[in-house]
Order: C-alpha cells, then structure tokens, then sequence
C-alpha cells in the first residue's frame, strides 16, 4: 500500500495563482495509513491539555494567515484561519473529538501551523490547492440538514474531482472526506507561510507522526512537500 500512497501523493499540486498570491507558501502532506480511529481516549487528553497550557495568544505565522486571508477577500475576523480559531479556545479547552483529529488538533496548537485531516479513500482524483471559480460544489451542513455551499470566485480551497474538500485555504472541511470513527487511511496537510521556516515545518511535521503513532503504533507514514518552483 505505500507505493499507492507515494502515487497518490505524487498527483498532489498547488496551482500557479496560488503561489502568485502567496510565493511563501508550502504544504507538507504527510499519508497514514493502519490508523486506529476511535473516540477520544486517555493519549489524546494527554498531548491535548499539554497544547492547551503551551498555547500563544499572538505569533508571526498567526499574522501573516491573517493577511493571507484578507488577500483573497476573506475576512479573518468573520472566517478565521483554523489554527487561529483553535488557539482562541484553548484557554477554555481544545474540542475533543476523535483520536486522530485530537492528535492534528493538538499539534496545530503546539505548533502554530495550520492542519487538516482527510480520509484518502473518499478522494476523487488528486488532491490540489486552487483558486476558485465560484462553481465548485462544497458540501456541508446547515442547520444540522446536509446542504451544498459554493466558495467565491478567486477563494483559496482544496478540491478534488467531485468537488471542494476544504473552504478558505484552511477554514471549514467538507463533510464527504472528513475524518470519522471508521477512517484508517488519511491524509494530513500542514499549511506554511513565510514566518514558519523549513526546519520548523519539518518540526511540526515530526511532531504529527509522533501523535499518530501514539495512537496507532502500526501505522505506516509517507510525506511529501509542496512549494513554488525555484524562480
């Protein structure tokens, strides 16, 4: 299964208008596959409260996804950037979840990154950063009813062939490729901007197999990172 992972993360890209936004940024896309999903337990607690105490109020990379927001038309205020809205909860308690999503959760905060978690196997087709049309089917909830939402035109999101998988760079998951209690095989995609340097990426990356692991000693790991061509 990881040569199939290696191949699916080889089809992964981020489009030239993205980069022509934001050159600094890069995406480190790390596949697990032999995860144990399940309802939160006590190693989740452990690493969750350890980013609840360590959690910083302001930070460079907080900033500087902040103005990558603005520079697409969002407004951070309104729709904030995910490790921006997780860092505001943690004085009162991260969300508790699930073992898989505690573990990126709580990496996020300790490492002021921005994270998401997907199931691969309810991908269509390659996974890739876009600028939106204004077409793309999101699906989602509204009111606790399922219900289909379209991103703006010229808005930041990740997609596959049937459609949009994440809003706003980072914002709000689909409900189709979410992590839920039978996901054994997932992609994670750490999201950097400028102030977050190589090595501390790679940090935050390490960080992540190490809570994936502690939840799920048999699973297996492959990474890939994304960035601007040179020039």
């Amino acid at each position: 299964m990881a040569q199939d992972d290696d191949r699916w993360l080889a089809t992964a890209y981020v489009e030239p208008a993205v980069f022509a936004l934001r050159p600094d940024y890069r995406a480190l896309l790390i596949l697990a596959d032999g995860l144990q999903p399940g309802p939160s337990d006590g190693t989740t607690e452990k690493i969750l409260r350890s980013a609840e105490e360590g959690a910083v109020a302001e930070h460079a990379h907080l900033d500087a996804w902040r103005d990558a927001f603005r520079g697409f038309g969002a407004k951070p205020q309104r729709t904030r950037p995910s490790v921006d809205a997780l860092i505001r909860r943690a004085p009162q308690g991260l969300p508790r979840i699930d073992r898989l999503t505690d573990a990126y959760n709580a990496v996020s905060v300790a490492h002021v990154v921005p994270i998401g978690g997907e199931d691969v196997d309810r991908y269509q087709g390659p996974l890739r950063l876009v600028r939106a049309t204004g077409d793309e089917p999101f699906d989602t909830t509204a009111d606790g009813a399922p219900a289909v939402e379209h991103p703006s035109p010229g808005e930041v999101v990740w997609r596959d062939d049937l459609g949009v998988t994440c809003r706003r760079w980072n914002w709000r998951q689909c409900v189709r490729t979410r992590i839920t209690n039978t996901t054994t095989r997932a992609v994670f995609i750490l999201d950097a901007l400028g102030p977050m340097s190589d090595p501390d990426l790679a940090s935050a990356g390490d960080a992540l197999a190490a809570a994936l692991r502690a939840t799920s000693p048999n699973a297996t790991l492959v990474s890939r990172k994304l960035g601007a061509p040179p020039g």
